[in-house]
């Protein structure tokens, strides 16, 4: 199922300036995706361009559209919602593509998996509107979707999984500021934050992050979370 929606200005795509972000959807029940495309359709700079109703068709699709963002239901028939998003992950031509899971409060177990399998973040399906648009202009612009609830979850599922980092031999490679870096995005602080933290500016900060983000070969500020617990630069119970 497939619409293009109405353009009130063509997206141009020039440095520094706005564009359109394209999003796909995926789940399996007809009234989610058609409430989700309402909402979405409705802002401008956003647009809905493809619709699955499972994860073979949501993978399928994302090499097809490339949008900006996927929001992918956990469960879904033929392959589920993790699945369909670590085969878009493990894609190269997908780099850019980044996945939003959708879950409901009982289903927060997939919370790690889901990281690890490259999720730049989570959102409840019963949202409401304004967080929802919120959600896919965050994760567009590169910064991972972590909500106080879920990063709380992610440590303790760090906590059970890993007693004793191991080691970690890309961290070598980065400078203690970049540990910093590290750090605070694993407390889920954004670039502004950052620099306040670190006395820089907020561009200084952006600048320090795609350094991290190269160095360790991670594909988003989620990617980042995962590494920081893994190796041992953040342990659980350091954020409070």
């Amino acid at each position: 199922m497939r619409r293009h929606p109405r353009r009130t200005t063509a997206p141009a795509h020039h440095e520094g300036e706005d564009r359109m972000i394209r999003v796909l959807l995926a789940d399996d029940q007809n009234l989610v995706r058609a409430g989700f495309r309402s909402i979405l359709d409705g802002e401008d700079g956003i647009s809905v361009v493809a619709e699955a109703g499972d994860g073979a068709e949501a993978v399928r699709l994302a090499a097809a559209e490339r949008p900006d963002v996927v929001l992918m239901d956990v469960r879904m028939p033929v392959v589920d919602g993790l699945e369909a998003t670590r085969r878009i992950a493990a894609d190269a031509r997908l780099a850019a593509v980044k996945v939003v899971i959708l879950t409901t409060f009982d289903l927060d177990d997939y919370v790690y998996g889901a990281l690890k399998a490259g999720a730049s973040g989570f959102l409840v399906k019963d949202t409401e509107p304004a967080e929802l648009v919120h959600a896919v202009r965050v994760v567009a612009r590169g910064d991972a979707l972590l909500a106080p609830s879920v990063t709380r979850r992610l440590i303790g599922e760090f906590a059970d999984r890993v007693k004793e980092p191991p080691p970690a031999p890309l961290l070598n490679s980065l400078t203690e500021r970049e540990r910093e870096v590290l750090a605070g995005v694993a407390a889920g602080l954004s670039n502004d934050e950052l620099a306040r933290r670190l006395l820089v500016s907020p561009a200084t900060a952006k600048t320090h992050v795609s350094r991290v983000l190269t160095k360790l070969r991670a594909r988003d500020r989620a990617q980042l979370v995962v590494i920081a617990y893994e190796s041992g630069v953040v342990r659980p119970g350091w954020l409070g």
